[in-house]
């Protein structure tokens, strides 16, 4: 399912404009993005919870070169999903 996908069930099933949901659910998307780049958690109750995972620094390989590198500690995005979601999914 895209985005334009989800949109257009929002507004079948709303009765809502589609230029309305879709500035909805950009703006959803915003406000989680930039959450998530202040290293704050967006918790959803009953459909998950968008976090901030930690990556330690480790050595990698560069086979072609046959170097090795150093890759340094960063954030990565993650989304847990809520047991009532996983739930529901495995049904």
């Amino acid at each position: 399912m895209t985005k334009a996908d989800i949109v257009n069930e929002i507004a079948k099933n709303t009765g809502i404009d589609k230029a309305t949901v879709l500035t909805a659910v950009e703006s959803f998307m915003e406000v989680v993005k930039d959450s998530l780049s202040k290293s704050e958690n967006v918790y959803l109750r009953g459909f998950g919870s968008f976090v901030v995972k930690k990556r330690a620094q480790k050595t990698a390989r560069n086979i072609s070169k046959n170097t090795t590198i150093i890759i340094p500690e960063h954030n990565i995005p993650s989304f847990k999903p809520a047991k009532v979601f996983v739930n529901q999914v495995k049904k």
